[in-house]
């Protein structure tokens, strides 16, 4: 037995009857009669499906659908809904409320069973060992049981079916892994199960073994005539059809393909629209006799309704109707992606030329007169079914060879890129390395002549300033000062160009020490000036040491040098917590900046104040930039004129055991 069906429903005799039904077909059940006990059930167990009645006398069952779907455990669990409520306005309502299926009472055995099946196979998970199933279909109970355990003795599982058409319909909702079927049954016989399994696009890929008892050899060529994959004698050794069994799962799994299309054997749904109740209601009893579920729409807005909450196989369309007709109805139908590959079936009795050309004009698959001999109808909606099922197929194929395609495109595409990239790499490494080489010969170079510019320019100050003027003396000052300028100049550009490139080591350490080993240096520059450095103990980080060194360096000495004109310069440097990210602050009391320009502090040559109040060259900022983007962090500023500037900075690969301040 399978994990129980629940079935809610407070009609004793439909209770019984859906509980025989079910057990019949081989799946457990649980029986309420309210939605009390209903929701007592869910409760205490779990359920892969739950039949629920529309009208229970205690709930409205499509408001407890809507509890079923949020309680905790029931996302995988399956609704149908039955009701005797036939108008499409209901039917809408449960399915959009969440019901996998409704279905109307009276309701067709056949389809219900089917149905219950297949609803259960797509919740059922996949088994985690990969356990294959076997399907024996054998009217000898001796054999199909001897069969059974030796298969589970070798690691299958086992389905067993005594007849053609119950082996037909095991295989439609349950999707066996091979199916064993002997030749000679009570009704159809095993090549006929055989044929009818290869003209079956959902189920044709499966491995089929035929047994038989007779011993001539036009039963083998039979067999293979029928679409066999292995012929086997049954006075062969059980081991020989384990061996045959084997042989054929390894080439199924060789070119095996996951796909859904709907088997011709399980349930369909057929959407009847039509404007009289009268051949609507002979037309569903017809059907529904052969296994369909008919969904009745009396006009075609119901039907467009209707096809926008629930798919069906095929729709049976009356050409003349009030509102919209038949033609319009096909045209929309056709229209739109998800319905149009469902085919349409024209229905009429007008006998006219013309309205078949215009019928099929508007996109209908066929054009049927009407009739009270339902048996072209019959054959008619079956082929349409068979054609669809067909073009189902070759559009998954199409399909997958186009993922297959675009796969090997996508990894031609890639493995290019690699090599461009890797080639352009190489190429950068190698004009970096040019570059590096000849910006310090360059900077070599100049270093020279500026020595001697501002080396001649100090000794005339020194030696000859009595015999210029004031104003010969200023312009001396002029071209020491912009020499030393270009050195210092010089000196950023190379510190920028190296922070960029050459090895990255990080290790864990302690920034607190490295900022007080800068501010003792800073004190030395310019003893005597009044300035208090709060410095928090354990800053502790992961980084570059260097790197770091170099990047505080620079935030420390804008600080110094910004607080300058301060009676009491205030320099901090601390950590905080902002949404759990750990952020390093260096903050001053100095000359601030405006935010208006905020973004221009990181550029190469950006200078917010002139260079006659505060000195540099407006490299020092990027410098720190590029390093904190090395490690992975990001840096940015806030501040105000006259009142002070913060600098904030993150490093991705910082030490999460820090010692942390929160201020």
């Amino acid at each position: 037995m399978t994990d129980p069906v629940l079935i809610v429903d407070d009609s004793l005799t439909v209770r019984m009857d859906l509980v025989e039904l079910l057990e019949g077909a081989g799946i457990a059940t649980q029986a309420c009669a309210t939605g009390a006990e209903a929701r007592q059930a869910l409760t205490t167990a779990r359920f892969p499906l739950i039949i629920l009645d529309v009208l229970l006398p205690d709930a409205d069952g499509i408001e407890l659908l809507t509890e079923i779907k949020q309680m905790p455990g029931t996302e995988n669990t399956a609704v149908m809904l039955l009701s005797s409520e036939a108008e499409v306005r209901h039917r809408i309502r449960g399915l959009t409320t969440g019901a996998d299926e409704y279905i109307g009472k009276p309701y067709e055995s056949t389809y219900l069973i089917a149905r219950v099946h297949e609803l259960m196979r797509r919740a059922r998970p996949e088994s985690p060992s990969g356990q294959e199933t076997i399907l024996v279909i054998d009217d000898s109970l001796t054999f199909r049981e001897e069969l059974r355990g030796t298969l589970e003795d070798a690691g299958y599982a086992a389905l067993v079916a005594s007849t053609g058409e119950e082996g037909l319909r095991l295989a439609a909702h349950l999707r066996p892994t091979a199916i064993i079927v002997d030749g000679m049954l009570p009704g159809i016989d095993g090549a006929t199960v055989i044929r009818r399994i290869r003209l079956d696009a959902a189920l044709r890929g499966i491995p089929c073994l035929l047994l038989t008892a007779s011993e001539e050899l036009s039963a083998e060529i039979q067999a293979f005539d029928a679409g066999a994959d292995a012929f086997i004698r049954k006075g062969d050794d059980l081991a020989v059809i384990l061996a045959r069994l084997k042989a054929s799962l390894r080439a199924a799994h060789a070119q095996s393909g996951h796909q859904e299309t709907l088997s011709l054997l399980a349930p369909k749904k057929i959407l009847a629209v039509d404007d009289s109740e009268t051949f609507l209601q002979e037309l569903a009893l017809t059907l529904r006799g052969d296994g369909y579920e008919v969904v009745l729409a009396r006009s075609g807005e119901e039907a467009l309704d209707l096809l926008a909450v629930e798919p069906v196989e095929c729709i049976l369309l009356d050409l003349l109707m009030p509102g919209i007709g038949g033609q319009e109805t096909c045209r929309r139908v056709k229209a739109v992606a998800v319905t149009r590959d469902i085919p349409v079936i024209m229905l009429t009795g007008v006998e006219d030329r013309e309205a078949m050309i215009q019928g099929l004009g508007a996109g209908a698959d066929d054009y049927i007169a009407k009739s009270s001999d339902f048996e072209i109808l019959r054959a008619r909606l079956l082929a349409q079914i068979r054609r669809k099922q067909f073009e189902d197929e070759n559009r998954f194929i199409r399909e997958k060879l186009l993922r297959k395609e675009l796969e090997a495109t996508e990894a031609r595409a890639a493995k290019e890129v690699a090599e461009v990239r890797a080639a352009l790499v190489e190429e950068l490494e190698l004009k970096n390395a040019e570059l590096e080489a000849f910006s310090y010969s360059v900077a070599h170079d100049l270093r020279a002549p500026l020595r001697s510019v501002d080396g001649f320019s100090a000794a005339l100050l020194d030696y000859y300033a009595d015999k210029l003027d004031s104003e010969g003396q200023k312009y001396l000052r002029y071209m020491r000062q912009s020499a030393q300028r270009m050195t210092l100049l010089i000196d950023d550009l190379l510190s920028l160009s190296r922070v960029t490139r050459g090895d990255f080591q990080p290790i864990e350490l302690d920034l607190a020490p490295i900022a007080r080993e800068i501010i003792g240096r800073l004190r030395q520059s310019t003893p005597g000036r009044d300035v208090d450095f709060i410095v928090s103990d354990h800053l502790l980080a992961a980084g570059d040491a260097r790197l770091l060194a170099i990047a505080l360096e620079n935030l420390l000495g804008n600080a110094w040098k910004f607080t300058r004109h301060r009676d009491k310069g205030r320099i901090e440097f601390f950590a905080t917590l902002i949404d759990g990210e750990k952020i390093f602050v260096i903050r001053d009391n100095g000359a601030g900046f405006d935010m208006a320009y905020a973004m221009k502090l990181f550029g190469v040559f950006q200078r917010l104040h002139s260079s006659d109040e505060f000195e540099g060259t407006g490299i020092g900022l990027a410098t720190v930039q590029r390093i904190i983007r090395r490690h992975g962090g990001r840096i940015w500023a806030d501040g105000k004129i006259g009142d002070g500037a913060s600098f904030f900075f993150t490093l991705s690969g910082e030490s999460h055991g820090a010692q942390i301040e929160r201020t």
